[in-house]
């Protein structure tokens, strides 16, 4: 029963942090310099300026994944010693 219930949380908490994730905004993670590039840029006609921010949130994601990823790991082998405990 309990491993119902710890299914059910992993699947919530999947689903709450992919609609967090679909559900964004744009967000402007440039520095001072950068941004008078991409706007002088843009206001003469290119389009670097949406690419740059989507590259600087790329690269900021990826340490949050590596994160996240390891400590998924982690919970996972704690959980596979403590039901070892448990069952000797």
């Amino acid at each position: 029963m309990l491993l119902i219930t710890m299914k059910k949380k992993l699947i919530l908490t999947f689903i709450f942090i992919t609609v967090l994730i679909l559900i964004t905004y744009p967000i402007y993670a440039q520095c001072p310099m950068c941004r008078i590039s991409a706007e002088t840029n843009m206001a003469n006609g290119g389009d670097e300026g949406r690419g740059l921010n989507t590259g600087i949130l790329y690269l900021l994601s990826l340490p949050y994944l590596l994160i996240f990823g390891l400590g998924y790991v982690w919970y996972r082998n704690r959980k596979k010693v403590e039901n070892t405990e448990t069952a000797n």
